[in-house]
């Protein structure tokens, strides 16, 4: 089931992102774009004050990019590190690291101080909605939104619909994606759903490819690109994920499927403990210094 995005006046919202890492700065700098006020929360200070430079950086890319729209100011930022900023919003996305027990505890949290009726957003690439929605209040207003990144570039979310998903939370969504003129793709719920059981058991085997010799990275690309028609090629793309982050759902991947193409392959585990993460730390399988 899809919806395209429309020019009609978007409902007013007001968002609450749970992150300042990668995914919460492109969520909140996609949001902000589109005239959306954002309260950005994060425990850390200091990376909530990093992260305010980087959204001023990244919404001047996206307006020199022309991924936003004319004549819309952008929206309010305010950040801060209490979860109870969430108590206000129309809707929170929850952006924290890649693992099921540290973002079921966060939604558990937040779905205890909003108001009844708030649909909550689980931004994972891997992770089982319903599996997070056990540890809700009311487990009906999750919903998975599974932004690529960088967001704000990306015209198309994968929407994760869970078993016990209601349709007012799946109403609330398609209204906000609306008006962050994003064109929603709704699938089943499942380890990886569909970008990701997909996509990166592929990097995987590329990374494998270049740890057997076979290939260089710009080899592996190259092919990929000239060839197969990929638009950066599967090792560029490993870098813009983040490889930690590529790592992190591949275990998910593994643990959920047993399928052994999803286990890491040793490339990736080690640049990951070499702190070689991709573009976030300056070099991954390319170097960006």
């Amino acid at each position: 089931m899809t919806t395209a995005p429309h020019d009609e006046s978007p409902p007013r919202h007001a968002l609450t992102v749970l992150g300042a890492g990668v995914m919460g700065v492109g969520i909140t700098v996609l949001a902000l774009g589109h005239g959306l006020p954002v309260h950005l929360v994060d425990l850390d200070r200091e990376l909530l004050d990093r992260a305010g430079d980087r959204i001023d950086g990244e919404l001047r890319l996206a307006e020199l990019m022309g991924a936003l729209p004319p004549g819309i100011s952008p929206g309010d930022l305010v950040t801060g590190t209490s979860l109870k900023a969430a108590a206000g919003a129309t809707a929170v996305i929850e952006a924290v690291t890649e693992n099921a027990a540290a973002k079921a505890a966060v939604l558990s949290e937040v779905s205890a101080l909003v108001r009844p009726g708030t649909p909550l957003i689980t931004n994972t690439s891997s992770i089982p909605v319903d599996e997070l929605a056990g540890a809700l209040e009311r487990p009906e207003e999750l919903v998975g939104t599974h932004f690529m990144n960088p967001p704000y570039l990306i015209g198309t979310a994968e929407v994760v619909r869970g078993p016990r998903t209601g349709e007012p939370a799946m109403a609330a969504v398609a209204s906000l994606l609306a008006a962050l003129r994003r064109r929603a793709v709704v699938v089943r719920d499942g380890p990886g759903f569909v970008t990701s059981r997909i996509l990166h058991p592929m990097i995987n085997d590329a990374a494998r490819v270049v740890e057997e010799g076979t290939a260089t990275a710009e080899a592996v690309d190259a092919l990929m690109q000239g060839c197969l028609g990929h638009p950066t090629g599967p090792l560029r793309t490993a870098d813009l994920i983040g490889i930690d982050n590529l790592v992190d759902s591949l275990r998910v991947l593994h643990e959920r499927t047993g399928d052994d193409g999803c286990r890491p392959s040793e490339l990736l585990v080690r640049l990951v403990r070499e702190g070689r993460l991709g573009r976030k730390s300056g070099r991954g399988f390319y170097d960006y210094t």
